[in-house]
């Protein structure tokens, strides 16, 4: 094999393509592969912050909704505290109206059995007079059957 001026040439050339390769093309090649080794360990670094964002707001989310479990025992509480005391007060307003219908009635009751013994003693008198007369066979005058209806009326 003969080495002759095409062989110098085409080393020569190739020698040319490569300083024009490593001088033009290699350089925006490299920065291409730099911004992109960038890129992608900025990537990995935001998924790493976004991770621990993540676990944070996981940790904040259990703490807040314990909270809430908590504010809602509470209220639960509250509310059954407030239920009771609601119903004992009813039973407490029952009790009272109960015992002012209770006396209400008793004293509606003692008036009606006074009325029905004024009524029960002014019949038995009026029978009695009655009887009495007829016993006696007399008819007696006003002013005596007032005076002893009054004396009967007083003994009774």
């Amino acid at each position: 094999m003969d080495i002759n001026a095409t062989l110098f040439g085409q080393a020569i050339t190739f020698g040319i393509f490569i300083w024009f390769t490593m001088k033009f093309v290699w350089p925006p090649i490299v920065q291409a592969m730099q911004d992109r080794e960038r890129t992608i360990a900025d990537g990995l670094e935001a998924a790493k912050q976004g991770q621990k964002q993540l676990e944070q707001a996981q940790v904040e989310v259990h703490a807040e909704l314990s909270k809430a479990r908590h504010k809602a025992t509470e209220i639960v509480e509250m509310a059954q505290k407030r239920g009771d005391e609601v119903i004992k007060e009813a039973q407490v307003k029952a009790v009272d109206e109960g015992q002012r219908l209770l006396a209400a009635a008793q004293a509606r009751m003692e008036q009606e059995i006074e009325a029905a013994r004024q009524t029960l003693r002014a019949e038995v008198v009026s029978m009695a007079m009655a009887s009495a007369e007829k016993l006696l066979q007399t008819s007696m005058d006003d002013a005596k059957h007032r005076e002893l209806l009054d004396r009967v009326v007083g003994e009774l």
